[in-house]
């Protein structure tokens, strides 16, 4: 599937939530790991404010993109943000979503 990029050079960019570990498995608990890195994957939830509007994304990031402490409220750049459109069917129901991937999120000043 395609991706496409997302602009961020006008927008304000907050830590949401700390970022935790994306397991392809919540009853195995095993984690997600990037395909061509082969690094742990990690989710991060962003507040990105742009045009008087702010809206909260969960972004998966692998965790060589991730410093340590990354605290809610900490402003971010984002680098190499990325959405991709997604659908499966589990069980007969059918559902679809737009995903968000970045290369990596960094405190500002660092």
């Amino acid at each position: 599937m395609p991706s496409f990029k997302i602009d961020l050079s006008t927008a304000m960019v907050f830590v949401a939530t700390a970022p935790a570990p994306k397991l392809v498995s919540k009853q195995t608990g095993e984690r997600a790991m990037d395909r061509e890195t082969g690094a742990g994957l990690s989710t991060v939830g962003l507040l990105i404010s742009d045009e008087g509007e702010g809206n909260l994304y969960q972004v998966t990031v692998p965790e060589t993109g991730l410093p340590e402490n990354l605290a809610p409220g900490t402003p971010v750049s984002v680098i190499g943000l990325k959405a991709r459109d997604w659908e499966n069917t589990f069980n007969g129901q059918t559902r679809h979503g737009i995903s968000f991937r970045a290369v990596a999120v960094t405190p500002l000043g660092a």
